[in-house]
């Protein structure tokens, strides 16, 4: 190990002995730095340091032919610096190796992770492949700011896509940080999505039936040429619960005794229980049982991958072609909420997790409005003469 002021020429000209594998000199002007010759030619820098327990460490910084002797030394100084702030830089480097990137996080931890409890997993890949993965994909964790991700937000919305799938996109990577922040991940130490507002939405359909209306419809599927349509509309209005929920429910399900229908996979892929009233209790009475499957297709003795067409055809001719089935669900929950029952309470029969969720279901009717409004002819009828207007209860569908 030699001793002396390296220079560009001397570097450029010196060679390994030939009865040595390597040899190594220590630059004077560079605490620290040193350069080592090989017998096969290269030439490397390194910088050596003592770490906070005293080790001797020594991290490469760069061969002759990719760094100059000045940068050399340029890094060296700053490597100096950092030890001396009680940085390590050989863990720093090993740290950031750990790093992954977006794409090898989504493979191997965020799929496999929703795979196991989250029914629509297909949608995250669809957005993923379409949307994220072309522009993160490639980009490590730690690497991805709140301005990649506001100008990913802006730019979904400029295409001409709707603030609702621009907000996907955001939600989507909100959650995505926040279980790598919980599991821990290597360079991630706070989420990017942050304080980063969901753009305003005007889009949501605010639709549930009338009572008229759901005398219409229910009249048109107990015309339908799909027998079991019947029973399953009247079961989504009166439960609120998901189409796919009603499709798969089985007999073994329901708790006719303690009045409770347990739905053992919801969306979240948790068990939820749904209180069994007395329509719903009645309805139960006049579906044949054939199969273990309340609802089953007849023809196949299981559940239907769709009813679509068959509701399709129920819904025009009950003229409500715009209605969709995830609308009975609305009208059940507006339904309770129009005759007094709380949010909470609807939260709870709707299984969501969220009362913010349930909250955009809490649409009052016009008639709701104007007997909230005639509190106040209650208040002053004796001084002006005049009676409240009388709410009368009806029950939205006649089922048995």
């Amino acid at each position: 190990m030699a001793k002396l002021r390296l220079t560009t020429e001397f570097v450029q000209s010196l060679k390994c002995p030939q009865d040595k594998k390597k040899i190594e000199y220590f630059d004077t002007a560079s605490k620290y730095l040193s350069l080592e010759i090989r017998c096969s030619g290269g030439k490397t820098y390194y910088r050596r340091y003592r770490d906070s327990r005293g080790r001797i460490r020594q991290i490469k910084l760069g061969s002759v032919s990719d760094i100059s002797l000045s940068d050399a030394r340029k890094l060296a100084d700053q490597i100096g610096k950092q030890v001396i702030m009680g940085q390590d830089p050989l863990e720093q480097k090993a740290a950031a190796k750990q790093v992954p990137t977006f794409s090898q996080f989504i493979d191997e931890q965020y799929l496999p992770h929703i795979k196991t409890y989250k029914r629509s997993w297909g949608t995250d890949v669809s957005i993923l492949k379409n949307h994220l993965l072309p522009r993160l994909g490639k980009r490590y964790m730690d690497d991805i700011t709140r301005q990649d991700i506001v100008k990913l937000h802006l730019d979904r919305k400029a295409s001409g896509a709707a603030a609702g799938s621009a907000n996907r996109l955001l939600i989507m990577l909100r959650f995505i940080f926040n279980l790598a922040l919980r599991w821990e991940v290597p360079g991630v130490k706070d989420n990017p999505t942050k304080n980063i507002p969901l753009m305003p939405e005007n889009n949501k359909k605010e639709r549930y039936l009338s009572q008229d209306e759901a005398r219409q419809l229910y009249a048109a599927v107990c015309q339908s040429d799909n027998p079991m349509l019947q029973f399953i509309v009247p079961m989504l209005i009166l439960t609120g619960a998901r189409k796919r929920e009603v499709l798969d429910a089985r007999w073994d399900d329901f708790d006719l005794e303690r009045r409770l229908w347990r739905i053992p996979t919801t969306k979240l892929g948790k068990p939820r229980h749904v209180p069994i009233s007395d329509g719903v209790l009645s309805l139960l009475g006049s579906v044949p049982r054939s199969t273990e499957h309340v609802f089953a297709n007849p023809k196949t003795g299981k559940p239907y991958v769709s009813i679509f067409c068959s509701w399709n055809t129920a819904r025009k001719q009950a003229r409500l072609p715009e209605v969709r089935v995830h609308d009975l669900r609305h009208s059940f929950a507006s339904l309770l909420i129009n005759n007094g029952r709380s949010l909470y309470e609807v939260q709870k029969i709707l299984g969501h997790t969220q009362v913010k969720t349930t909250q955009r279901y809490a649409h009052l009717a016009p008639q709701t409005l104007l007997d909230a409004s005639n509190v106040a002819t209650l208040a002053v009828g004796s001084v002006m003469g005049v009676l409240p207007n009388r709410v009368v209860d009806v029950p939205l569908v006649a089922v048995g």
